[in-house]
């Protein structure tokens, strides 16, 4: 069995001061959602093995704020990957297939809409009350996990991964 756990960056500036997309920063209510989704994340105890990262700078701090929660000696593998920033599901895809058969927990942070359709992709053959979860979107901070039953990630395929979580800030925030 291998997990995989999707990460939207948090919520960004509209503009960086260098006038690129790849610059742009967490806004305060991104930090506090990173926060909020590393919280969850420790209280579910899914601690990723292995975490790629796109290299834009609202991902790397998304990424900064989570790490956070991992206690001495159980920090995970961390890629900064360059092809993670505007990639596709297919390209995202491709990235998983590289990992390590012996990591059975992978976490990506990356960006949308290629992170958002990766998500619907994997779990197109999930059930209808899973598929409404992912149908609207990938908001910012949003964590989609998904089982795979398979033994390396090079046999993770479109369709075979089951949804065991989606959780936004909202969505926690309209739980408590």
């Amino acid at each position: 069995m291998r997990r995989l756990i999707l990460l939207r960056h948090a919520k960004t500036e509209t503009d960086a001061p260098t006038g690129k997309d790849h610059d742009r920063r967490l806004e305060e209510r991104g930090r506090a959602d990173a926060a909020a989704m590393a919280e969850w994340l420790s209280e579910q105890r899914l601690v990723p093995d292995q975490v790629l990262v796109s290299t834009a700078t609202r991902t790397r701090q998304t990424w900064d704020i989570l790490s956070g929660l991992f206690a001495a000696g159980t920090e995970p593998q961390v890629e900064h990957l360059p092809e993670l920033y505007s990639a596709s599901a297919a390209q995202l895809l491709q990235a998983i297939h590289e990992v390590s058969a012996g990591i059975n927990r992978l976490m990506l942070v990356g960006h949308n809409p290629g992170l958002h359709e990766l998500a619907l992709g994997l779990t197109c053959g999930c059930n209808e009350a899973d598929r409404k979860l992912l149908s609207g979107n990938m908001p910012t901070s949003a964590i989609a996990v998904i089982d795979f039953p398979i033994a390396d990630w090079a046999d993770a395929r479109f369709g075979t991964g089951k949804l065991q979580h989606f959780v936004s800030p909202k969505i926690l925030r309209e739980a408590s």
